[in-house]
């Protein structure tokens, strides 16, 4: 093959929000440069931005995203408690009510870091953009691609107050979310459309942040009510987060025929008496509301399986939301945008700068993350697909009759649970699920007695303010 023609030691990222500046802290340890193509004005500090409606509502970082999050950043996550994020085990300081019913709160396996988005943004951004090699271009849209369907060699690009002209690249990364415009761009360059598949659950959310009760802002767990897909009925669901200040961050959701709404003065009502407990809609009772109600609609799975497209470009790779978006009611999402980002780092270090096949090789790897999260987001929002649309398969119903299982085993067996959290946190694949020894335990069950009541300790009730 011949040489790369392009400036081999510039790399453009597209999209400042949490994917691009990590992407932009694990390519500036490889390229000599790297810009930041971003169409917003970024905040200085922890603030809102116009293009990130959704950092109103609750968000998490697993504990396979923090690890790889504090490999491309040292420190960062110090930085983030020092900040007032929160960190908590899992499922020690967790109370969940799942499909089949309570989980205990086992002994620590893995953590969340739990902060409102403004903060978490803020820290990693500060960081990244401390970076000499790092620069971003604000007010300025990515508007296309140079080069061919061999090679793409920069971007075209659009400032708010200047011509449109092209920034060469030896290497462009599009994170730019779930408005990319790759598919687009590659068709502008001769290459066929790649394969989609999006599953939309018809899920609404609403979320509202609250001031704790005075004695319950330093300590008290997550709590979580999720859906029983068994009773076929909508999937309501309501979770509370303690963040950073004695806040806690609360959001409740709800698939077709069973949406909250974004009445400010229905949100209580909605979690005391549409989800499977009341427990959420007690605390919330109990709590100051600090702002409105935000609310959502936009929760479909959508993946782009650009991996298995036939013939893929030199110089180019697609990550985070703009290669697949996540229903975010699993919390997945900025996980899977650090690890992929650690993994980007990875492979050009292994193979080298410009060296033929290296895009491939990137597109291929971050699939690996990409998969696992999109597995375990399709598997429950499969079954409240809209009438007409693609439903479960037989193998679907098939993987979920083993997963219900897993989940009732969990309430009563300590190992299984950790085996489930060490996926849900994105620390292992999907495999550990499989082994001899759990799927032996599945088939005994659970080896306690089903808790009849949420596992608040009296301490946590009586900071809540709860009988």
């Amino acid at each position: 093959m011949t040489p790369r023609t392009s400036p081999a030691g510039t790399a453009v990222v597209v999209g400042g929000s949490h994917t691009g500046m990590l992407l932009a802290a694990a390519l500036a340890t490889v390229a000599d440069r790297v810009v930041v193509v971003e169409r917003d004005t970024l905040p200085a500090g922890p603030g809102p931005r116009r293009g990130l409606p959704q950092a109103r509502h609750a968000h998490m970082l697993w504990s396979g995203g923090a690890r790889a999050v504090e490999n491309l950043l040292p420190g960062v996550t110090g930085a983030l408690r020092a900040a007032g994020a929160n960190r908590v085990p899992v499922t020690t300081d967790m109370v969940v009510m799942g499909s089949r019913g309570w989980f205990r709160r086992w002994a620590e396996s893995h953590h969340v870091l739990l902060a409102g988005r403004d903060l978490l943004d803020a820290t990693i951004r500060a960081r990244v953009l401390a970076k000499e090699r790092i620069e971003v271009l604000q007010e300025t849209d990515a508007v296309g691609l140079t080069g061919t369907a061999a090679e793409v060699t920069g971007v075209r690009i659009r400032p708010r107050h200047g011509p449109e002209r092209a920034l060469g690249a030896g290497f462009v990364v599009d994170a730019s979310g779930r408005g990319s415009r790759a598919a687009h761009w590659l068709a502008g360059l001769g290459l066929p459309e790649p394969q989609f598949r999006e599953i939309d659950s018809g899920l609404a959310y609403a979320s509202r942040l609250f001031l704790a009760p005075e004695a319950a802002r330093e300590g008290f767990p997550v709590v979580n009510v999720q859906p029983d897909p068994r009773d076929g009925g909508p999937g309501r669901a309501g979770f509370l987060l303690p963040v950073e200040h004695g806040r806690w961050i609360v959001t409740l959701s709800g698939t077709r025929g069973g949406r909250p709404t974004p009445d400010n003065d229905d949100f209580a009502r909605f979690a005391r008496e549409e989800l499977r407990h009341p427990i959420v809609g007690q605390l919330v009772e109990r709590a100051e509301p600090l702002t409105d109600v935000s609310y959502t609609r936009s929760t479909a799975n959508r993946r782009y399986f650009y991996e298995r497209m036939p013939a893929w470009p030199e110089g180019f790779a697609v990550l985070g939301d703009a290669l697949a978006a996540f229903n975010p009611l699993y919390g997945h999402g900025m996980a899977v945008a650090a690890q992929s980002a650690v993994l980007v780092r990875d492979t050009v270090r292994r193979h080298g700068w410009g060296t033929p096949g290296l895009a491939r090789r990137v597109q291929r790897a971050v699939a690996r993350p990409t998969g696992a999260a999109w597995g375990l987001a399709v598997g429950q929002d499969v079954f409240y697909t809209a009438p007409g649309g693609r439903g479960p398969t037989a193998g679907d119903r098939l993987l979920a009759a083993y997963v219900d299982r897993l989940m009732l085993t969990a309430t009563g067996n300590g190992r299984v649970a950790r085996r489930v959290t060490d996926v849900t946190s994105l620390e292992r694949g999907p495999g550990v699920l499989l082994t001899p020894g759990v799927l032996l335990a599945a088939a005994k069950g659970p080896l306690k007695p089903p808790l009849t009541a949420p596992p608040l300790t009296e301490r946590e009730r009586k900071a809540a303010g709860l009988p």
